[in-house]
């Protein structure tokens, strides 16, 4: 139990140098470091690139290696390491590139870069094919010729193993005499954001990435995440939801719809006052992000309602003028609601650029690939859960029935449904309590691999039900003594759930999570709402 509730790197971490490539990229990186020469970085667009880049970015400059960091546009450049990007950095004086949560796939430009004279090393965890691109190294647990127990990091976390690689290599080479070695440890913080957001399993060393990197957050150092926190209204960063639910939308907004680097800058920002200005920004975005995502989500309901009352295994949307940056948002709400696979694609210039989610049993990733080997794609790739694709829109058509051939192969006649909500426990209103909620939150961090406790609350009744923000319904909820807690739910404006918590004065059944909370010093308990539903007579 000590070991669950208190984990340890050093009980998780295996010898880093059993990756493949590895101890090559950590060669190449040891002599940049001591020749101080200049290293040029290309990292993915969401939270997992922009954490994995700034850690091995930080890390660098901290030693004296000048970095030149480059972020792909994506609507203008796509996923991965781009060629425009590439001939900006190898027209400089960058000579030895690093891509992070991105290149395993990316044989062309990859190739090109070799071309120009770059030595690239690859640093990633996507699903990847028997063959690699052309590059010094290709760092990821996930390549089919390698036995690893990290095959669940996320890039951050490989970037992070590989740091602690190279802090060895320099080590056994004399760099730290006379220099402070860094403390790798107090870089967790970034570690455990990146894992969080990427919704990677929270179990093994990735649960000590989390449980640690909590610890650093609370006490940050870095002025990017006490600005970002500061705009979300956090105090003291402490709890995954805060980095899945309240930092990561945030991060993630730059490169839905703002630009792709502005999440980078912010977790590289060395000045209070930089650091600021881009947090606000990101919070505006955040804030337009929120209302295209409704409006793509009201559409693409609308077009999938023939699909489901034909009972397909798999969901797809795409129109002209869905911004490319929410269709992954988009496809995650409608798989939450509807429990089977979804791609959801916005088309522009007559390119689809679009994302995918998946349920257990069901390999879009590897679907997505194969659909790219076939020519149906001009890009794609991705993991089992989780996917993204580029392709003409004339091949839409034929892309639609491959998807849907697959799906109907994996799925037979029975297509997937929601999962049924489980239960750990009932309670009364009245247990929901700041000791209990404690308690629960020691078992904490909670995801994938860990799920967070589930109650039903079986003598509530709503009241005071109140719309805040755009989407969620905020009420408290008596119990048969009289006594009240706080509770809200997210997203349920519109909703069954929503309608009833408004119209409240009924008792009902009550699922969902309890909240442990600490407010301008006092510590108090409130709950989550997730569904409800009516009593069964005399329940």
């Amino acid at each position: 139990m000590p070991g669950f509730l208190e984990p340890k790197l050093r009980d998780w971490l295996p010898d880093p140098s059993h990756l493949l490539d590895l101890d090559r990229a950590v060669e190449r990186l040891a002599r940049a470091v001591q020749r101080r020469e200049p290293v040029g970085l290309v990292g993915d667009y969401d939270v997992d690139g922009a954490t994995a880049t700034a850690l091995l970015g930080g890390y660098l400059r901290a030693l004296g290696c000048p970095v030149e960091v480059r972020v792909p546009d994506r609507i203008r450049h796509g996923y991965g390491p781009h060629p425009e990007l590439l001939a900006e950095l190898a027209a400089g004086d960058i000579r030895l590139l690093v891509t992070l949560d991105c290149g395993t796939t990316a044989f062309a430009p990859l190739a090109e870069a070799r071309d120009r004279g770059l030595e690239v090393v690859v640093i990633d965890h996507h699903s990847a094919e028997a063959e690699l691109p052309p590059a010094l190294a290709v760092v990821n647990p996930n390549r089919q010729d390698q036995e690893s127990p990290l095959g669940t990091l996320a890039a951050v976390g490989v970037t992070f193993v590989l740091l602690v690689a190279l802090n060895r290599a320099l080590r056994e080479a004399g760099f730290w005499r006379g220099r402070e070695e860094p403390d790798l440890l107090s870089l967790l913080d970034l570690v455990a954001l990146g894992t969080v957001c990427d919704v990677v399993p929270l179990a093994g060393l990735n649960r000590a990435f989390v449980a640690q990197g909590l610890k650093v957050a609370g006490r940050t150092r870095l002025p990017g995440l006490r600005a970002l926190a500061a705009a979300a209204g956090i105090e003291s960063i402490g709890a995954s939801w805060h980095l899945g639910f309240a930092l990561g939308p945030r991060l993630n907004a730059a490169g839905r719809i703002g630009r792709s680097d502005l999440a980078v800058r912010l977790l590289l920002a060395e000045e209070e006052g930089e650091a600021e200005t881009l947090a606000l920004e990101l919070e505006r975005l955040n804030r337009e992000r929120q209302r295209l995502e409704r409006e793509v989500l009201a559409d693409a309901l609308r077009q999938i309602e023939p699909q489901l009352a034909e009972d397909r295994p798999l969901l797809l949307a795409h129109a002209r003028g869905w911004h490319p940056g929410v269709v992954g948002i988009v496809a995650g709400r409608l798989l939450e609601r509807f429990g089977r696979p979804v791609f959801v694609l916005g088309e522009r210039d007559g390119t689809l650029r679009g994302s995918a989610r998946s349920v257990p049993g069901f390999d879009i990733g590897a679907a997505v690939i194969d659909a790219r080997r076939q020519g149906l794609l001009t890009a794609g790739g991705g993991h089992p859960l989780a996917a993204g694709a580029t392709l003409a829109a004339d091949r839409m058509p034929a892309f639609a029935r491959f998807l849907l051939a697959r799906a109907e192969a994996g799925f037979g006649t029975t297509p997937p449904g929601p999962p049924p909500l489980r239960l750990d426990g009932s309670l009364a209103v009245a247990a929901v309590a700041p000791e209990l909620a404690r308690q629960v939150a020691r078992m904490a961090p909670f995801g994938p691999g860990n799920a967070e406790p589930r109650f039903c609350l079986t003598d509530a009744v709503p009241v005071e039900g109140r719309i805040v923000g755009d989407s969620h319904v905020s009420c408290w909820l008596a119990g048969a003594d009289g006594r009240r807690v706080r509770a809200i739910a997210f997203r349920a404006v519109g909703t069954p759930v929503g309608e009833r918590l408004l119209a409240g004065r009924t008792r009902f059944w009550i699922a969902g999570r309890l909240r442990h909370e600490v407010w301008q010093g006092r510590e108090r308990a409130s709950f989550e709402i997730e569904d409800l539903a009516t009593p069964p007579t005399g329940g």
